[in-house]
């Protein structure tokens, strides 16, 4: 399952509080900030899709992310490659290589991240 754009917005508000109530994501937000009913209306759907779970204290809500964010974004990057490069990572990377403004420092940290990696196989 998938989040909305919004919800994707809301998720990462999350995700950078750990925990939270209503008014510390009201307060994450940018100006303008949307509505309570907006914002209360996002969580009721993310928590129907299970991405996040809230406890009870009376009858506020702490709501909590039940799916981390490296998992969320991994599993877009992998249906990116299949959907869009015929499930080659090598043609992903090459167009990410190229299509980029990607400076030599930055190309340069990629290649000691996969130099890594390729000594750990």
């Amino acid at each position: 399952m998938q989040l909305s754009n919004a919800e994707e917005e809301l998720m990462n508000y999350l995700w950078k509080l750990d925990t939270a109530f209503m008014k510390d994501l009201l307060e994450a937000y940018p100006e303008p900030k949307p509505a309570t009913t907006t914002v209360a209306t996002l969580l009721k759907r993310m928590a129907d899709k299970g991405f996040i779970a809230y406890k009870l204290y009376g009858k506020s809500r702490q709501y909590y992310p039940l799916v981390k964010k490296k998992d969320y974004f991994s599993k877009h990057v992998n249906g990116l490659i299949k959907n869009f490069f015929n499930d080659s990572a090598s043609q992903f990377a090459s167009f990410f290589t190229k299509e980029t403004n990607l400076t030599k420092e930055e190309l340069e940290n990629l290649k000691a991240i996969i130099d890594s990696e390729i000594k750990k196989k």
